[in-house]
Order: C-alpha cells, then structure tokens, then sequence
C-alpha cells in the first residue's frame, strides 16, 4: 500500500463537515481553522525579527 493510502485511512473522507452558522455567515470549521492559521501567521511574521538586523546595528 502507497503511503498516501496510509494517510488516507486516517480520517474518513465519507462524513459531512462542520458548519458554523452565525446569522447570515456560515462557515466550515476546517475552513475557519485555515483562516484563523493564516491570520496567527501574518501577526507572528510581523513582529518576528529580521536575522540581519542585530548585525546592522552593531557595525554603524
């Protein structure tokens, strides 16, 4: 057996997803997760230091 088969049988693909609903919006909570990953992402790559900063304020 191929290793994406292996992979495969680990979650079963023939249930139905999650949704969230919230008045008018509503969302799978896989695709709620994506978005919630992407979002804590973009806050950590803004505040992550540059690794060539330190060094360029040291030599003025």
């Amino acid at each position: 057996m191929s290793s994406f088969g292996l992979l495969a049988a680990i979650w079963p693909l023939t249930t139905l997803g999650h949704y969230i609903q919230w008045h008018i919006i509503q969302i799978s909570v896989a695709n709620l997760v994506v978005i919630i990953l992407m979002i804590v992402t973009f806050i950590v790559a803004l505040f992550a230091p540059f690794p060539g900063r330190r060094r360029r304020k040291e030599n003025p």
